[in-house]
């Protein structure tokens, strides 16, 4: 099973220029990592990508998973529109860096947009997506969502029983399938394990993030959600992967069941001055589960 990381502790400076991507793919070359995943906010023109896919190759590393953001529940149709013409940019950009994966998600979870409604949109999107994925080798990973750093409200498919009838609602694709994220669901308090109970069979990718809550409870956050504001509420923590609310051994269980070979991206902290350390801890805490449950 291959192993990349997400640059979640570095994003802000890597949006900002203060950080270079060639001064993330040092840190990642430090790390016993396969690969990065890529945000898209960080990914340059499509003329700079043969640049990066060299560097990275000049450090072994590759970038099987674009970590992209479309809106599909806009209540426009033009405007949803444009972000299925996005989606097509960044997976054009997905293969021309040589990945594989590309994110969809549903959207923000506007408060005049109806379940059904919501749905419907998406499912439209997405399977509108499936052709131009397949024509670049490209498979779109449809992720349990909490919220983007750059949005005002969490995920439209949030919750278990909405995001499962989602899924449900987009036949099954050799260019479709999920990207299972552990933490989010325990931020939808939902279950995971009974999540992925559910939808193992049609998991292809995952994030292996861990959260704790700091100063706060679910129902202070749900109430901070219920506000509107853009980004991650305070109190909510990503941190070292395995130091948290998961419980992995029954996360890689399920995944051997399925024999799972996809790639794991590691999603930890925010703190940057100790970003490259908790990077180095959550890839050495998944490589153990790995060679324990013999997945990959």
């Amino acid at each position: 099973m291959p192993l990349a990381a997400f640059p979640k502790c570095y994003l802000d400076d890597l949006m900002s220029g203060e950080m270079a991507i060639d001064k993330w793919l040092d840190v990642a070359d430090r790390i016993d990592l396969d690969g990065v995943e890529f945000y898209w906010g960080i990914t340059p023109d499509l003329d700079e990508l043969d640049r990066i896919r060299s560097e990275l190759e000049a450090r072994d590393l590759s970038a099987p998973m674009m970590c992209y953001s479309p809106d599909f529940t806009r209540p426009v149709s033009e405007d949803r529109q444009a972000e299925i013409n996005e989606e097509k940019r960044a997976i054009r950009a997905t293969a021309r860096l040589g990945g594989s994966y590309c994110r969809v998600l549903s959207g923000q979870r506007r408060p005049q947009v109806d379940r059904d409604m919501g749905l419907d949109w998406v499912a439209e999107c997405i399977e509108e997506l499936l052709p131009f994925a397949a024509d670049h080798s490209v498979t779109l990973i449809l992720e349990n969502h909490y919220k983007d750093d750059y949005w005002d409200f969490p995920e439209f498919a949030q919750d278990m029983e909405v995001f499962l009838d989602l899924l449900d609602r987009i036949p099954e694709h050799p260019n479709f399938g999920v990207n299972f994220d552990p933490s989010n669901a325990i931020i939808a308090d939902d279950d995971p394990i009974e999540l992925l109970d559910a939808i193992k069979d049609r998991v292809v990718t995952m994030h292996a993030s861990d959260r704790y809550l700091e100063g706060g409870t679910i129902e202070d956050l749900r109430a901070m959600e219920d506000e509107g504001s853009q980004g991650y509420a305070d109190i909510l923590k990503h941190g070292v992967t395995g130091e948290g609310m998961i419980d992995y051994d029954a996360v890689f269980e399920r995944l051997a069941e399925v024999d799972f070979d996809g790639w794991i991206s590691i999603e930890d902290g925010y703190d940057a001055s100790v970003g490259e350390k908790h990077l180095d801890q959550s890839a050495q805490f998944l490589r153990e589960k790995m060679a324990t449950y013999n997945v990959g």
